[in-house]
């Protein structure tokens, strides 16, 4: 302990100094915009490099199981093309109402956290393919979340097991909307609020993306209704929807880029404006 002490008296100006810089970088950063976005995308550059590494050692350690998922996709996909009527035809592949295939970056999750209730993603790609933040993230399943910053080469985005999130969900079979979130407890359910008593809702039925935003097109699969109580104070239907996608295991997902974003965006501030 007299060692620490004689330590700290010895180099009581250093660390003076030291404590003095950090203390002014700090309130440099807090204070401007421009320097908190450099220390935000210098952290996703370090952070995702070492996530990427990382991944790729789970990934070789992983092999044997994904090549048995492979193996039973291939299967699947043989037995359809051999059962179909025309089996020279070259299958195409669907799009997604309203995006050109040129508006969808492919992209890997090389980090993701579920078990705090502020989750994120990490992903291999950033700023030079094109991610932008708000970009609506997706894949085979269902939606993913919402992409939050961005560097160089990678990118980090707000789950939809995120206490934060907030997108815009309806009915698939009456378009009735609600707002779509999570409370922070399953990793495999999130919650739609606010949708109208008027509203017929069974269990069982598709949730998808409503359309009401800039981030998702309309009709991207979230789940199917598991359980329905309605609110007492507001009178509305809450709507427990269990997750197609496993957000506990994720690999490839897709990026989608809005080019009517801005324009929309600038057209409703004018809006705003002019009342």
């Amino acid at each position: 302990m007299q060692q620490i002490f004689n330590f700290i008296y010895k180099n009581s100006n250093r660390l003076l100094f030291l404590l003095l810089l950090g203390i002014s970088l700090f309130l440099s950063i807090q204070s401007h915009s421009y320097h908190r976005s450099k220390i935000i995308s210098s952290a996703n550059f370090l952070s995702g490099g070492v996530y990427e590494r990382i991944n790729n050692v789970n990934e070789y350690l992983n092999l044997r199981t994904q090549n048995d998922a492979l193996a039973q996709e291939n299967a699947k996909l043989r037995s359809l093309l051999f059962n179909a009527k025309d089996t020279t035809a070259i299958p195409k592949l669907d799009s997604i109402k309203g995006l050109h295939p040129d508006d969808i970056i492919v992209s890997k999750v090389i980090h993701n956290t579920f078990n705090t209730h502020e989750n994120y993603l990490t992903l291999n790609s950033g700023s030079l393919q094109g991610v932008k933040p708000d970009m609506g993230v997706i894949n085979s399943l269902g939606i993913v979340g919402i992409i939050d910053n961005t560097s160089d080469n990678y990118s980090t985005v707000i789950s939809i097991l995120n206490v934060k999130s907030q997108i815009n969900a309806k009915l698939k079979k009456s378009n009735h909307f609600g707002s779509l979130s999570w409370d922070g407890k399953s990793t495999g359910f999130v919650q739609l609020t606010d949708v109208p008593r008027l509203a017929s809702i069974h269990k069982g039925d598709t949730i998808v993306t409503g359309g009401q935003s800039v981030i998702f097109p309309e009709n991207i699969n979230i789940g199917t209704i598991d359980r329905i109580k309605i609110d007492d104070q507001t009178h509305y239907y809450t709507i427990q929807v269990k997750l197609f996608n496993d957000m506990t295991s994720l690999g490839h997902v897709y990026i989608l880029k809005s080019k009517n974003r801005e324009e929309i965006i600038n057209l409703e501030k004018k809006e705003k404006k002019d009342e």
